[in-house]
C-alpha cells in the first residue's frame, strides 16, 4: 500500500509530522437511512457509516494511536457520513469546510474547478510542527483534485502527502482504510522507537 516509500519509512514521516492524509469517509450505503434507523445526530437522515464503515474507523483511530501519529488540524466535509468517520475514530473535532462537501450535479464546472483548487491548496498547506493535518471528504471531490492518482482509493483510503512549504506536494503513499490496522500490527508498540530529531528526505467544530 505504500506507493512510494517502504512501511518503515512511511511511518516515520507520519511520527514526525507535516504530512497531510487526504481521507475519503468510510463505508456508507448509497442511500439515506430511515427515521428509525438513523444515526444520533443525524436529523437531516443524510447517508451515514454502515456497520462495516464504523468499524472500520474505529480500527483506524486506534491505529493510528497506537503508532503514535500526531494528529493536528481536522477539516471535514460538512456532509454527516465525512463528521461520523471523524467521530467513530475518536480523533479531534475538525474544522467544517464548505468547499469539502458534496459536489452538486447542478454546479457549474467553473465552481467545480474552484472546489479542486481550495482542496489543492489546503494540502499544500504545511501542518504545524509536529502534527499531521487530516482532511475528510468525499471521493469526487478528491477525484476532482487529483485525478488518475486518487482511482483506487476505496471508501475509507487515503492519500498521503508532504507539502515542502513551496506550494509543492510529494505523494507518499496511498493507504486502505484497513492497511491502518495492519501497518499497527506490523510494528508493535515496543518496537517503536522515538522519533529522531528530523524526517527522513524526501522520496466543537469551526467552519472554515
Amino acid at each position: 500500500h505504500a506507493s512510494d516509500l517502504k512501511d518503515s519509512a512511511l511511518l516515520s514521516a507520519l511520527r514526525h509530522g507535516g504530512c497531510v492524509i487526504l481521507m475519503r469517509h468510510a463505508s456508507s450505503p448509497n442511500r439515506r437511512p430511515s427515521a428509525a434507523a438513523a444515526a444520533p445526530g443525524n436529523s437531516d437522515r443524510e447517508r451515514q457509516l454502515d456497520g462495516d464503515g464504523l468499524t472500520a474507523a474505529r480500527a483506524m483511530g486506534a491505529a493510528l494511536k497506537q503508532l503514535g501519529i500526531p494528529i493536528g488540524q481536522v477539516l471535514s466535509s460538512p456532509t454527516f457520513r465525512a463528521r461520523e468517520t471523524i467521530a467513530a475514530a475518536g480523533l479531534p473535532s475538525p474544522e467544517i469546510a464548505d468547499p469539502l462537501g458534496d459536489a452538486s450535479h447542478g454546479m457549474s464546472r467553473s465552481a467545480v474547478a474552484g472546489w479542486s483548487s481550495w482542496l489543492r491548496h489546503a494540502v499544500a498547506r504545511q501542518p504545524a510542527a509536529g502534527s499531521n493535518t487530516l482532511i475528510v471528504t468525499q471521493m469526487p471531490n478528491i477525484s476532482g483534485a487529483y485525478g488518475r492518482i486518487a482511482s483506487a482509493l476505496k471508501e475509507g483510503g487515503a492519500l498521503i502527502f508532504r507539502p515542502d512549504g513551496r506550494g509543492n506536494v510529494q505523494l507518499l503513499a496511498t493507504m486502505q482504510i484497513s492497511d491502518w490496522p495492519q501497518l499497527a500490527s506490523q510494528f508493535k508498540p515496543a518496537a517503536l522507537a522515538a522519533p529522531s530529531a528530523a524526517p527522513p528526505p524526501p522520496g466543537s467544530a469551526t467552519r472554515r
